[in-house]
């Protein structure tokens, strides 16, 4: 529906109902976290088979889904001891679907269905582990989930103003020639400070705050990139248009897809375990 607005207003909107949407659904965890990573992840994988498809290859759509349902309901439960047996079934649902439905080339497909239920699947999925941790210090996960969005938002806005302004060397002039070396620092630096004042709020030392902010952005940004190159490989410029202004929800979450495993694990291996940093400072001695 054509609202008359111009591209900047479309793009704020839609902007200001997704956020809405994702806030709405971390605030309250749950079911509605669930739910709402699912419609993502769903919307994210069809992206991502017409993505592929540009290229020649034929991911089976029904098994991404399906793989990533299966996911969704062990991460909600969190029978984490079902999550091998989850990942070798559905690996193996990808070969026989290629075996008896596939079509050429045969091993491009398995491979690519296989990444599509863990790229757009099983990353992301890790959210819920994030919003549901909890310790003896922390009741839940959600000052870390605002930590790694603040982060991601602020990376984001560094790498663009100061890329604009100072950006001279080319990050990676092939996969993505718009990013800058200068851009990306200015992304870490601000996203260290974000995640820094955030960490203040809700009680986590400085320095495991910076941490946190420096693994987000450099995931980040990692994460944007890998998606470039996907789309680059496969000749086109979006992953979709869902999401006026913006592209399509690939696009919107590539800087999430890396960045919430990478938060979780060392928000439980590092933040929460206070036994990690006198470990890593013993190992540091040693090697010395």
């Amino acid at each position: 529906m054509d609202l008359g607005l111009n591209k900047n207003a479309t793009r704020m909107l839609t902007g200001f109902i997704l956020g809405l949407i994702v806030l709405s659904a971390i605030m309250l965890g749950g079911i509605w976290i669930a739910l709402m990573i699912l419609g993502f992840i769903c919307l994210a994988s069809r992206e991502y088979v017409k993505i592929l498809e540009n290229k020649g290859f034929f991911p089976s759509l029904k098994i991404i889904i399906a793989s990533e349902i299966f996911l969704a309901v062990i991460a909600y439960f969190k029978q984490f001891d079902l999550v091998s047996l989850a990942l070798t079934l559905c690996t193996m649902a990808a070969f026989l679907w290629v075996l008896f439905r596939g079509r050429q080339p045969y091993i491009a497909n398995v491979a690519t269905t296989i990444l599509g239920f863990v790229y757009c699947g099983w990353f992301p999925l890790h959210l819920i582990f994030l919003r549901d941790l909890h310790s003896c210090a922390y009741s839940s996960g959600l000052g870390f989930v605002i930590m790694m969005f603040t982060s991601i938002l602020l990376t984001d806005i560094g790498c663009y103003y100061v890329g604009t302004k100072f950006g001279k060397h080319k990050l990676a002039p092939i996969v993505s020639p718009n990013k800058t070396i200068e851009g990306s620092i200015g992304g870490v630096i601000c996203a260290m400070t974000g995640a820094s004042l955030v960490g203040l709020a809700i009680g986590v030392e400085w320095y495991l705050s910076a941490l946190a902010g420096f693994l987000c952005t450099v995931c980040a940004q990692l994460g944007d990139l890998c998606e470039s190159l996907i789309k680059r490989d496969a000749g086109v410029k979006d992953s979709g248009n869902s999401l006026p202004g913006h592209g399509g929800f690939l696009d919107r979450a590539d800087s999430f897809i890396f960045t919430i495993p990478a938060m979780f694990y060392f928000t439980k291996w590092v933040i929460m375990n206070d036994n990690a940093m006198p470990a890593v400072i013993e190992f540091f001695k040693n090697l010395i």
